[in-house]
C-alpha cells in the first residue's frame, strides 16, 4: 500500500504535460516504442518508487531490473530521513535564522535579524554595498533578494523587508575568482551530502557543484539551474545537466565557459567543514549542505533536512549504469 499511495503523489504533484515531454524525450533518445515505454515508466513509478523525471535522468529505458535495483529511489530517500532525522530538529535547517544561530561557526560571515530592531538593522549595513535579504523560511531560490544599498532610505528598506517577511539580512559571500568562471551572476555552490553513521563517523556520500543559468542571482535548479556530479578530487569530468532545458552542457550556455577539466578550489576543505557541521546536531543525521568558496575557503550557505538522492545519480554521471544506492548503505554503515 506504501508504493501505492506514494505513486499517486507523484501523480498529483507532478504535469501529465511533462510526463508525455519526458515520455517524448525518452522515446527520442532511446528508440523504444511509445506504448511499451509508457507502461514502463508507470511500472518503474509503482514499483521501484521513482518519477517520470527519474526514468529519463536514470536512463531507465536502457537498463535491466538487477541495475535498476542499485539506485536510491525516492521511497528510500523519504525512509532514510525518516531513520536518520528527527522531525523536531527540522526548524534548525528548515528556518533559515535558526540554521545561522546553530551553524553560526561555519557560515563565517555578518548577518542580522531584522525583528531584532532598526538599530542592528542600520548597524549591518555600515560599509556594505550590498547583501541578501531572505525570508526565513523559503526554498528554491524563492524569497530570497539580493540588495543593493546606494541611493536606499534605511528605515524605508527596513520597513519594506519587514513588510515582506524577509527577516534574514546577510552578508554577501564574495565568490572565489575561479568559481566565478562558471557564472560570476551567481554564488555556485557545492552541495555536499554527509551521513552521521552507526559509528558516529561524518561520511561524504556525495558531492555536486550548481551552476547559474546566468539569467538571475541565483543557481537553484528550480530557477534554471544546472549541475554535475564532482570526482572524488573536486573536478567536473562529466556534462552538466539543466533540469529546465533537460538538456547536458559540456559548456555554458550563456557565457560560453568550457566545464570539463574544472576543479573545485578548496575542495577538501569543503569536506572537512561539512563532516564537521554534521557532528553538531545528532538528532539531524542526514544533511545535504550547500557550500560556497570564497577566495578565504569554504563557508556553508544553508543545509537540507531532505537531500536529493535524484541529481547524483544521472546516468550520464554513471557509464556504467550503476546508482549510488549502496554508496547510501556504506555511509550509514561505516
Amino acid at each position: 500500500m506504501g508504493k501505492i499511495k506514494a505513486f499517486f503523489v507523484r501523480v498529483r504533484s507532478g504535469s501529465l504535460k511533462r510526463f508525455f515531454r519526458n515520455l517524448e524525450l525518452v522515446h527520442e533518445q532511446s528508440g523504444r516504442n511509445r506504448i511499451v515505454l509508457f507502461v514502463d515508466m508507470v511500472y518503474s513509478m509503482l514499483v521501484h518508487g521513482i518519477g517520470y523525471l527519474d526514468y529519463l535522468t536514470f536512463g531507465f529505458a536502457y537498463i535491466g531490473r538487477e541495475q535498476r535495483r542499485t539506485y536510491m529511489t525516492y521511497n528510500d530517500n523519504i525512509a532514510l530521513v525518516r531513520r536518520m532525522n528527527q522531525r523536531e530538529a527540522y526548524p534548525l535547517l528548515n528556518d533559515k535564522l535558526l540554521f545561522f544561530k546553530t551553524y553560526g561557526a561555519y557560515m563565517k560571515r555578518d548577518w542580522v535579524d531584522l525583528q531584532e530592531g532598526f538599530e542592528g538593522f542600520a548597524a549591518f549595513c555600515q560599509g556594505k554595498d550590498t547583501f541578501f535579504a531572505k525570508q526565513p523560511v523559503s526554498f528554491g531560490g524563492i524569497g530570497v533578494e539580493k540588495i543593493r544599498l546606494e541611493g536606499r532610505q534605511l528605515h524605508e528598506l527596513y520597513q519594506e523587508l519587514m513588510e515582506k517577511k524577509m527577516f534574514l539580512a546577510e552578508q554577501t559571500i564574495r565568490q572565489h575568482p575561479e568559481m566565478d568562471k562558471l557564472c560570476d551572476r551567481s554564488v555556485n555552490t557545492i552541495r555536499i551530502v554527509t551521513i552521521l553513521s552507526d559509528k558516529g563517523n561524518a561520511n561524504v556520500v556525495y558531492a555536486l557543484v550548481r551552476i547559474g543559468s546566468g539569467q538571475n542571482d541565483v543557481d537553484n535548479i528550480s530557477s534554471g539551474g544546472m549541475y554535475t556530479l564532482l570526482s572524488e578530487e573536486g573536478k567536473i569530468t562529466m556534462p552538466v545537466f539543466c533540469d529546465k532545458t533537460v538538456t547536458y552542457y559540456t559548456e555554458h550556455p550563456f557565457n560560453g565557459f568550457v566545464f570539463e577539466g574544472f576543479q573545485v578550489p578548496y575542495f577538501q576543505e569543503a569536506l572537512e567543514l561539512c563532516r564537521a557541521a554534521a557532528k553538531e546536531e545528532p538528532r539531524l543525521r542526514y544533511i545535504g549542505w550547500d557550500v560556497a568558496i570564497t577566495p578565504d575557503g569554504p563557508v556553508l550557505v544553508e543545509g537540507n533536512n531532505l537531500p536529493g538522492y535524484d541529481m547524483c545519480q544521472n546516468h550520464r554521471f554513471h557509464p556504467d549504469h550503476q546508482g549510488m544506492k549502496a554508496a547510501f548503505v556504506r555511509a550509514e554503515a561505516d
